[in-house]
C-alpha cells in the first residue's frame, strides 16, 4: 500500500477538479452523472466545510477521492475508487484516512443493482463494503427519487 498517497485539501484544483468529475462520472450510476464540469462545481459549492481526500497512485494519477462536509448538522461523506483498483484494500485505506479525524460518518448508499454506469455496466452496491468497515445501516431512512434510491449508513468512532 505504500505505492499509494493520500493527500487531504480544502478545496480542488482545476486538475483535481477534473479527473474527480470524470471519476465520479465513470463510477456512479448514469443518473447521477454530471453533464458538464459547472454541474459538478455547482454541486460542490453547495457542500459546507468540506475537506477532499484524494488517493495517488505511484504515477501521481488520482485513483480515489473521499470527501467530507456538513449537511443538518452531520458529519457526511462520499467516496469513489477507480473500479481498476477496487477490491485490493484502497477503499479502506481511504475510508480509514477519512475516519481519523471524525467522531462519526454519515451517507447515502445504493442498497440494489438495478442500476448502471455511464459505460452500460451495472453499478455494484458497495453497501457490503461500508458493513465491512463497521458502518451501521439505518434502514429506517432512506432517499427515494428519481435519481437516486438509496439507504442511510453512519459509523462512529468508539
Amino acid at each position: 500500500m505504500n505505492r499509494y498517497r493520500i493527500k487531504v485539501t480544502n478545496s480542488l484544483d482545476s486538475m483535481q477538479k477534473l479527473t474527480v468529475f470524470e471519476l465520479w462520472n465513470n463510477e456512479y450510476p448514469q443518473q447521477l452523472v454530471h453533464e458538464r464540469i459547472t454541474d459538478f462545481e455547482n454541486y460542490l459549492s453547495h457542500l459546507i466545510a468540506t475537506k477532499h481526500y484524494l488517493l495517488y497512485d505511484e504515477n501521481e494519477a488520482i485513483i480515489g477521492w473521499g470527501i467530507i462536509f456538513l449537511r443538518d448538522s452531520e458529519q457526511w461523506f462520499a467516496l469513489l475508487i477507480d473500479s481498476r483498483f477496487q477490491g485490493v484494500g484502497l477503499g479502506t485505506l481511504l475510508l480509514n484516512e477519512l475516519k481519523k479525524t471524525q467522531p462519526e460518518l454519515n451517507g447515502w448508499v445504493i442498497d440494489h443493482e438495478n442500476d448502471l454506469k455511464k459505460n452500460g455496466k451495472p453499478y455494484l452496491s458497495p453497501l457490503a463494503f461500508y458493513k465491512k468497515n463497521n458502518f451501521e445501516v439505518l434502514g429506517n431512512f432512506r432517499i427515494e427519487n428519481e435519481k437516486l434510491s438509496a439507504v442511510k449508513i453512519k459509523w462512529h468512532s468508539n
